[in-house]
């Protein structure tokens, strides 16, 4: 017998010949060909299946018939039990655990819609507010204070805690009537605070990195401002303070008054220590006990008279009208010097309508003093030249509205004109007797915490002009 390939056998029997038999498909080469990529769009591509699938069903039908397990016969004796759908019961509802929602105050919100967001209905919520207004102004609830409603079993509202910052927190319980509204206002305490700062691009910006509020940075200014131009601090400037930060419990609300401060501005170094005198009015002094706040002179002049004083109404000789006159006019030949009152900086000095050649000089952030009706400036007096006391800066003249020579002074600080004749007001007394032993333990005790300010110490890469 001859096996192959060849699509068929053959068997050769003695004295017979040999039979052959040809058992290769009918199927010629081309449909071969065909089947064979009918069966690989059918393995590859699934969107096909379904037209490759519709002759083979019979084939997976029979297939089926045949592999599938025979059921079982039911048992004759076996009772179906029956089930009507009365008999049917709706599950209860699982009981919700107690638990509490925590809801901020944000910007638009309203007492009513936070409460009825919390879980209290509308009568409800009108009732609580009204209850609430009894023991809190409504007027201190902010974006951000936090409402927390504690539900029970039942999913109802049973106690409600407000936390209002820098004031306290309010209790609420539920009673058959309403709720019971309880408060409980934060202790006030005051503690000294070390704030210090390298300076790299205004005091605002170096205080506000230390966390510290911009209202220091006017605490600062007032306590320095007749020794350092805080218009023209500069990188690697740096302060160091003791102040008392107020907190209503852990939260803080504010500040006390600057017990000491030292700040180095262009290589020199200011120290200030505050002390209250015996009438109640406090100042602050150097470490020797010589008052910070500076003494203007009495008068710009050394040989004057006052032809007007300060007045806020007053018949204006050229103008033929009352309008204020915000200064004290000196009467003195054209040519007299005219002295600056007090150490500062130039900030105009130039000429105009009314006012003719007159100087602007800023001896502190609020503090400028102006000389009005000059014949002409001292030599070196221009825009940014520093100024002493007693410095001549300029000289009597009658340029602008004026009828005879003389010197219009005047005084300014901030928006307010102030009275030149009443500067001396101004200038604290010297520190004698019990005052000054006190500020010396005062100096004694707060002065070592300035020589460390490492506590809190930032440091800026900006590079802007420094503004306070």
């Amino acid at each position: 017998m001859h096996d192959g390939w060849e699509g068929g056998w053959a068997v050769e029997i003695a004295g017979c010949g040999t039979i052959r038999r040809d058992i290769r498909p009918r199927f010629s080469k081309r449909r071969l060909r065909f089947m064979k990529k009918l069966l690989a769009i059918w393995t590859w591509r699934p969107r096909a299946y379904f037209a490759v699938a519709i002759p083979a069903v019979p084939l997976f039908v029979a297939l089926a018939n045949v592999s599938a397990p025979r059921p079982l016969p039911l048992d004759p004796h076996a009772v179906t039990p029956s089930l009507r759908y009365s008999d049917l019961t709706a599950p209860s509802p699982l009981a919700l655990p107690q638990h509490s929602v925590v809801l901020t105050l944000e910007e638009g919100d309203t007492l009513a819609s936070v409460l009825m967001e919390g879980g209290l209905d509308r009568n409800e919520s009108a009732q609580f507010t009204q209850q609430l207004a009894d023991v809190l102004d409504l007027q201190r609830l902010r974006p951000g204070h936090l409402l927390r409603f504690h539900h029970d079993a039942t999913d109802a509202v049973d106690s409600i805690e407000i936390k209002v910052t820098g004031w306290g927190e309010v209790d609420a319980i539920r009673t058959p009537s309403g709720f019971q509204v309880r408060h409980r206002e934060a202790v006030i305490q005051e503690i000294n605070t070390v704030v210090a700062a390298n300076i790299d691009s205004s005091l605002y910006e170096a205080l506000r990195a230390t966390g510290e509020g911009p209202q220091l940075a006017q605490q600062l200014v007032d306590v320095f401002q007749w020794d350092i131009d805080f218009f023209a601090l500069q990188k690697g400037d740096s302060f160091c303070l003791v102040v008392k930060k107020k907190f209503a419990g852990d939260d803080p609300v504010g500040y006390g008054p600057i017990l000491a401060a030292r700040f180095t501005h262009s290589g020199q170094t200011f120290e200030a220590f505050r002390q209250e005198r015996p009438d109640g009015r406090a100042g602050y002094y150097a470490r020797d006990a010589s008052p910070l706040r500076k003494q203007f002179l009495r008068a710009p002049l050394k040989f004057t008279r006052i032809t007007s004083h300060f007045s806020k109404s007053r018949w204006h000789p050229i103008l033929h009208c009352f309008r204020p006159h915000h200064g004290v006019d000196y009467g003195a030949p054209v040519g007299t010097p005219v002295m600056t009152t007090a150490d500062g900086v130039v900030v105009e000095a130039g000429r105009k309508r009314g006012e003719g050649n007159f100087i602007r000089i800023r001896h502190s952030a609020r503090i400028a003093t102006y000389y009005l009706h000059l014949s002409r400036f001292a030599k070196g007096v221009a825009r940014g030249a520093k100024v002493t006391q007693g410095q001549v800066i300029g000289y009597v003249g009658r340029t602008g509205l004026a009828t005879g020579p003389h010197l219009d002074y005047r005084v300014r600080d901030g928006a307010t004109w102030l009275d030149p004749l009443k500067l001396k007001s101004i200038t604290p007394d010297p520190l004698h007797g019990f005052t000054l032993r006190q500020f010396r333990a005062n100096v004694a005790r707060l002065g070592p915490q300035l020589a460390t300010p490492a506590q809190q110490l930032a440091e800026f890469t900006t590079k802007r002009r420094a503004l306070f």
